[in-house]
């Protein structure tokens, strides 16, 4: 199973795209996220309507699905015929026809593929080609679930936004935790930070942590002299420029 960091930066960060990754198995290519600048790396990485198998959308922020219509009008545009998975929470599946419309009106009645929606929940098990997907509520300032991704032996968690919630075993041994980190050392509006997204990985007993998401002045101002502080004895932790890869 291989990740794409397509994009790492935070909603308003005008250098980097926005949050969100891409998975790649044998039999799947799901997209986790896809914000207002999403639809652009993915394109990048690979122009091609029919490469994407699905979608996973954690929340209703802007910066984590309001790139969705454009990725779905240009596979349409492209040709693509072949069926398309949506996998997100109830609220957004029962908007999605009014969304679309806004966006791009009268375009969805003419797509030639189908959409099937999946609907995410807390402790839902959901099998996706060979991709086992099951979801967690973070603490946010909106209602948004982490994603667990299991693929033969290796398993990995993307925790869209918000701090983790401790006390269960959704993150136990994990190869690899995506969280979202805004600032060093300070928690603020549901974010984790970097100090404690590191003692939560060590705690859990993850084998490497991703910090995404990070707050634009913090990334430009005072990350490069912070870079010698963020390191563990236990972790490893990287802190993925978009288009890195990492396999698992």
């Amino acid at each position: 199973m291989k990740v794409i960091f397509l994009g790492v930066g935070e909603a308003f960060d005008p250098n980097q795209p926005n949050n969100s990754s891409l998975i790649i198995s044998d039999k799947a290519k799901l997209l986790l996220d896809c914000g207002f600048t999403t639809p652009w790396q993915l394109w990048k990485f690979k122009d091609d309507p029919d490469f994407l198998d699905g979608v996973y959308i954690s929340h209703k922020h802007g910066d984590h699905f309001l790139g969705l219509p454009a990725l779905l009008l240009r596979m349409w545009e492209g040709g693509r015929k072949k069926e398309f998975t949506v996998v997100c929470q109830k609220d957004l599946k029962d908007e999605f026809d009014d969304f679309m419309e806004f966006a791009y009106k009268g375009f969805q009645s003419k797509f030639e593929y189908k959409i099937n929606f999946v609907e995410s929940k807390e402790d839902k098990n959901i099998t996706f080609n060979d991709l086992g997907l099951s979801f967690a509520k973070t603490v946010h300032s909106g209602e948004n679930l982490a994603i667990k991704v299991k693929n033969k032996d290796k398993v990995l968690v993307y925790g869209g936004d918000g701090s983790p919630v401790s006390g269960t075993d959704f993150y136990n041994d994990l190869d690899l935790l995506i969280l979202e980190t805004y600032l060093y050392d300070k928690e603020i509006i549901g974010h984790s930070s970097i100090v404690s997204a590191i003692k939560f990985a060590r705690d859990n007993n993850v084998k490497c942590l991703a910090l995404t998401h990070i707050n634009r002045d913090f990334r430009k101002k005072e990350l490069p002299g912070s870079r010698d502080k963020i390191k563990s004895d236990k972790v490893k932790i990287i802190i993925p420029e978009p288009m890195d890869e990492i396999e698992l």
